[in-house]
């Protein structure tokens, strides 16, 4: 029984769909298909959308909403996350496919493919080596001034579309507005309706029409899947307007033709040179992708007390990405919209998005004819919508009042995306935050502490009124240390003893050191000799286990001068703590 029970935790560990479907129940079901079908009706017009928005053919957004969806149903670790296509993946393939396309010469379906596969096939090597904790390498408000730019420039993109224009692809803003000036007397009127009243209606189903649907009497539910519809009622109107008015025969661009049938599964030419050049942009997308989708799925996890495997969750979106990668559709990744209406939708199990790609399926079987007058104006609308949340006013404003550094990398990031473009933005914004890692832990706090009261506790002598030794320098460092912080902090000793002739020992506290590297222990060996060479001893206080486990390993501790105290308040004592009388004379005001 012990050996079954460990092989299907191992089979779970690995296929998540096992370790859910046993325990499967009707109830659920019933939620299941609800969120389903209310995703498919969101993500139908979604992805043909953001496929325009990728520079591909609407059926490329619609083919990546199929079997990514399931394989991700099978492997992922999220019950609600809805995967497919996505406003800043979409982008950011447009952005890799430009250039690219035409140094190789593959059309841009075929390099889609390719990129999908790559972006796959880097997902699931790390997960397999557990690389999941390296989101945790990017800043919040890097990511927030990369989105931020991002959704601006997918938003100016869609311009031409608005307008009825055709205007060449350029990611700067300034770009676009100066080429749709020029071509102004060529707009579109019958275009720029459409999607100006398309905007219309996805903001007025966003807040207004369901408060008045609500005052009417409507019941809660019908109201609530009324304004998760708005994509599919934007599409039906547009449709009907061309189509009753004939606007195509006056310049309206549509969709046309979109083949009906399933996606062809076929593996696509790998040609060398085309992988060598999507590389780089194929990491930058499965970074982003996947940053972007275990947010989102974590947010939701937390909702329900469930928990997720950000390892799995690697290997959920590269087998989703693997799929996208053979059966025509390109990089997809967790959006942050279609999971929250999934998951307010009711969805409890994978299988909701399962049901979503059976029912997107069943569209591109029977329903495609009805497609062919969607006017391209109501797809930039719905991107336009979609993307206008993403712009984070509030993070900048919170990051100027609290830490005028993030806010600095977040406008860093902000500006680099708008002006050099997606990708070189994306790695200004990594490089910001690495390099502000590295700042501010190559000047780690440290703090010259006395004893609280008649206490065992020490505090900064610049925060609070302490008793201190004059012969005695107690300072606390607040990082590891490692060979960016060390100098840092021999110079910081060195200074105040330097200041104060009257030390004899030093203590330094390292209740907050965690790890000291080969290059800060060198330090320290430095700083002890230093400091006997001027007549003070160096002690250490409050040494964690694993730090002394390594020190033990050196001959650090050979040479070191002074004592290894368990605790600050034993090496007060032991060095010659002062009479009560004396103690009263020596207190401080926060001046040392």
């Amino acid at each position: 029984m012990a050996g079954g029970t460990t092989g299907g935790l191992r089979l779970s560990r690995w296929l998540p769909i096992a370790g859910w479907l046993p325990g499967y129940r009707r109830d659920d079901f019933a939620g299941d298909l609800t969120a389903g079908l209310i995703t498919a009706i969101m993500l139908v017009p979604q992805s043909m959308a953001y496929a325009m928005l990728a520079g591909l053919p609407p059926t490329a957004g619609l083919y990546a909403s199929i079997l990514p969806l399931v394989l991700y149903g099978l492997f992922g670790s999220s019950r609600t996350l809805a995967v497919g296509p996505v406003a800043i993946a979409s982008l950011m393939t447009a952005a890799s496919l430009v250039d690219v396309t035409a140094r190789t010469g593959v059309g841009p379906v075929e390099a889609a493919l390719t990129l999908a596969l790559l972006s796959g096939g880097m997902y699931v090597a790390m997960g397999i080596v557990r690389l999941g904790f390296l989101v945790n390498f990017m800043s919040h408000h890097v990511i927030a001034g990369f989105t931020s730019a991002a959704a601006l420039v997918i938003g100016f993109s869609q311009l031409k579309h608005l307008l009825g224009l055709d205007l060449p692809r350029t990611h700067r803003i300034d770009q676009v507005l100066v080429n749709a000036a020029e071509a102004w007397q060529e707009v579109n009127l019958a275009a720029l309706l459409i999607g100006l009243a398309a905007i219309a209606l996805l903001l007025a189903l966003r807040g207004p029409l369901p408060r008045l649907f609500a005052r009417a009497g409507l019941p809660a539910g019908l109201v609530d899947r009324i304004a998760k519809a708005g994509p599919l009622l934007v599409v039906a109107f547009a449709i009907l307007a061309v189509s009753g008015l004939g606007l195509d025969a006056v310049g309206v661009a549509i969709v046309g033709e979109i083949p009906a049938g399933l996606p062809p599964v076929a593996l696509p030419p790998l040609h060398p040179a085309l992988v060598r050049e999507l590389l780089p942009a194929a990491a930058l997308i499965t970074f982003i992708g996947y940053l972007e989708s275990i947010s989102v799925a974590k947010a939701l996890a937390s909702k329900r007390r469930q928990k997720i495997d950000a390892n799995q969750e690697l290997v959920g979106l590269g087998a989703a990405n693997l799929a996208a990668g053979v059966s025509g559709g390109y990089p997809v990744a967790g959006g942050f919209g279609r999971s929250v209406v999934n998951f307010s939708a009711g969805a409890r199990t994978p299988l909701a998005s399962i049901l979503t790609a059976a029912l997107v399926a069943l569209t591109m079987l029977l329903l495609t004819p009805l497609l062919h007058d969607l006017p391209r104006a109501a797809l930039a609308a719905i991107i336009i919508v979609a993307v206008a949340g993403l712009v984070d006013i509030a993070s900048l404003r919170q990051a100027w009042r609290y830490n005028r550094a993030d806010a600095a990398a977040m406008l860093l990031t902000f500006a680099a995306v708008l002006w050099l473009g997606v990708e070189e933005g994306i790695i200004v914004g990594i490089v910001t935050a690495l390099a502000l890692h590295l700042w501010r832990s190559s000047r780690p706090h440290i703090a010259v502490v006395g004893r609280l009261g008649d206490s065992e506790h020490f505090r900064n002598v610049l925060r609070y009124e302490v008793t201190t030794l004059p012969h005695l320098l107690l300072a606390r460092v607040d990082e590891s240390l490692y060979f960016a912080n060390a100098a840092y902090l021999e110079d910081f000793l060195l200074g105040q003893v330097a200041d104060r002739p009257q030390i004899t020992d030093l203590v330094l506290i390292c209740s907050a050191v965690n790890a000291i590297d080969s290059s800060a222990l060198e330090t320290l060996e430095t700083l002890n000799e230093e400091l006997a060479d001027a007549g003070v001893t160096l002690h250490l206080a409050e040494v964690k286990g694993p730090v002394m486990d390594r020190l033990k390993r050196s001959d650090f501790l050979d040479h070191l001068g002074g004592r290894i105290f368990l605790s600050t308040h034993q090496a007060m004592v032991e060095l010659g703590e002062p009479a009560p009388a004396e103690a009263a004379a020596e207190q401080s005001s926060g001046d040392t």
